[in-house]
């Protein structure tokens, strides 16, 4: 895939610097068909990607659900909608699960105290501080 970026490069190298498609090829390693389109080119026109539905838009209100009651883990979420006829990948889960399970808060209190305030012991034995 070709950005714009890249683009650029391949003009600079084949209008400034008078490299051949080939040459630029081996200098940014691509394809010499590639870098030869590419040269030709006048413009930089970006690849349109299809929209199509992913595999995994008929399940995601269950994902949503499963979080919303229960913290399963992308596996678990993956073997349920597997069971449900899902013929699509862990990866495409796993991802999806990242991104919509709810944020989790740290599990721990921050104390702050004046000094000969507060004592703490962990696991210790302790009589009477007189």
């Amino acid at each position: 895939m070709i950005d714009y970026e890249l683009f650029c490069k391949i003009k600079k190298l084949y209008d400034q610097d008078g490299l051949s498609a080939t040459q630029i090829a081996a200098e940014l390693c691509l394809d010499a068909r590639t870098a030869g389109k590419w040269v030709e080119e006048k413009h930089f026109h970006p690849r349109k990607q299809s929209l199509r539905p992913s595999k995994l838009d008929p399940f995601k209100d269950d994902i949503f659900r499963m979080l919303s009651a229960h913290q399963y883990t992308a596996t678990q979420i993956f073997q349920s909608i597997k069971e449900q006829g899902f013929d699509g990948g862990y990866t495409i889960v796993n991802e999806h699960v990242q991104k919509v399970r709810p944020r989790r808060f740290p599990a721990f209190l921050k104390l702050a105290f004046a000094p000969g305030e507060c004592a703490q012991i962990d696991w210790g034995s302790y009589g009477t501080v007189n």
